[in-house]
């Protein structure tokens, strides 16, 4: 059994992706980030960086005793070598694969995630900030589009590369994107969305939607943590 702390995001929905795609049994461990209990002291045993989702495999192939991973990609890489799905056995279609899913973890995520920020949660209108990342995701859908230009999917066959920039592109409106201004990854797109496994995982996730950033103090837990903030604990939020 897997405990899969989550939250409905995109990377929270990277790991259920994979895991309706390959039916290895789970159990989902919410953490609802708007409260702060991304800052619970259990919570930060399995990822001290405060960030979800996590995971706690107690049935790890090698036998041993339960393991615990934070951050998407290495969870991903993980759950791929675990089940010796999603990714190639050779060389060649490895390292494939891994760009891909680094090129995710480094670009598509953090600059969409600015994107985000910028466009829809700052207190105050930044053009400036607005622009340099509506434009950087731009042409990180470029970059996507082009690959796809010659293939069916990221690497070849449907792989984790393709779990990990999957929920990214979800959100494209709200990102400033037209998917018709990419008609590979649109086509991409689509197919990923029509995926059975894609459906179910999506549908998981509305019993977890929030009402979104609607307070200061959602505002503070969210976007005003330091180094400082870590050392005094969960914020007041997570601790009521």
């Amino acid at each position: 059994m897997i405990d899969l702390h989550y939250w409905p995001t995109p990377n929270g929905h990277k790991i259920t992706l994979f895991l309706e795609e390959t039916g290895l049994p789970y159990r989902i461990v919410p953490v609802n980030i708007g409260k702060g209990e991304q800052f619970d002291p259990d919570f930060l045993k399995i990822a001290p960086n405060n960030r979800m989702p996590a995971i706690v495999d107690h049935e790890p192939a090698d036998g041993s005793a339960p393991v615990s991973i934070f951050e998407s990609g290495a969870i991903l890489l993980y759950l791929a070598e675990k089940t010796g799905r999603f990714i190639p056995g050779d060389v060649h279609g490895r390292v494939e694969v891994l760009q891909w899913l680094f090129w995710q973890m480094g670009g598509l995520g953090p600059m969409a995630g600015q994107n985000h920020h910028f466009s829809r949660y700052a207190p105050e209108t930044i053009p400036y900030a607005i622009d340099r990342y509506v434009k950087e995701t731009n042409r990180l859908y470029g970059v996507l589009n082009k690959r796809l230009a010659d293939r069916e999917f990221v690497a070849g066959d449907y792989s984790i590369a393709d779990m990990a920039a999957y929920p990214w592109t979800v959100m494209h409106e709200a990102q400033k994107q037209d998917l018709n201004d990419f008609p590979h990854l649109k086509r991409w797109f689509e197919a990923i969305a029509a995926r059975p496994a894609t459906v179910k995982a999506y549908a998981l996730a509305e019993q977890f939607q929030s009402s979104g950033i609607q307070t200061e103090e959602q505002r503070r837990i969210l976007f005003g943590q330091t180094a400082a903030s870590l050392d005094q604990g969960a914020p007041a939020a997570a601790k009521a």
